[in-house]
């Protein structure tokens, strides 16, 4: 047991795990108060969770580099804590939406699966001239099959998407070395 403690006893990994938690229930609370004023709290009402991510991730990096690297962070470091934070914040998005969903107010789930039908039948002339009627009938008949735990994995999935860019431009910003070492002194 002191084994695993003591893996987890590592600066870089307890600071991405807590700037990961903070996202994930910061993602959560924005739900809800989409939820609040009675906006369709998933699908493209969302997407703009996706700054408290990068807002979070560009925190840790710069908590990391002043307090733990003594003002020098290496790019590994930085792409590590920001892929890690992104993960565990999504993660925890995903679960806390899928326990609200399933056993608060599934009424939302639904909300969300019209309003993907709705936006599917808006398009539809564009869908099957790309994809033919027989792929769009298959897509539309699959978001009404589709399941509340799938929220999880989806969320990780978008998140993880949108977040490439973002971690690399973040991790060059906040990266800086120590090049004394390079230096030829005797």
């Amino acid at each position: 047991m002191k084994s695993i403690i003591a893996y987890f006893d590592k600066p870089i990994l307890k600071l991405s795990l807590l700037f990961g938690l903070a996202t994930g229930i910061l993602v959560f609370l924005f739900f809800l108060g989409l939820y609040a004023m009675d906006i369709v709290p998933l699908g493209n009402n969302k997407v703009m969770d996706f700054g408290i991510h990068i807002i979070l991730i560009a925190g840790a990096c710069w908590y990391y580099r002043k307090k733990v690297g003594n003002g020098f962070l290496h790019l590994w470091e930085a792409l590590t804590i920001g892929y890690v934070v992104n993960t565990i914040g999504a993660l925890i998005a995903g679960w806390l939406i899928y326990i609200f969903v399933t056993f608060i107010d599934p009424s939302v789930f639904t909300a969300y699966l019209a309003e993907m039908k709705a936006l599917m039948l808006e398009g539809k002339g564009e869908l099957v001239k790309n994809i033919g009627e027989a792929e769009f009938l298959k897509m539309y008949n699959g978001v009404g099959e589709m399941d509340t735990s799938e929220l999880i994995m989806d969320e990780v999935g978008k998140k993880t998407v949108m977040a490439i860019i973002p971690i690399l431009v973040i991790s060059l910003i906040f990266r800086k070395q120590d090049y004394s070492v390079f230096q030829n002194k005797p």
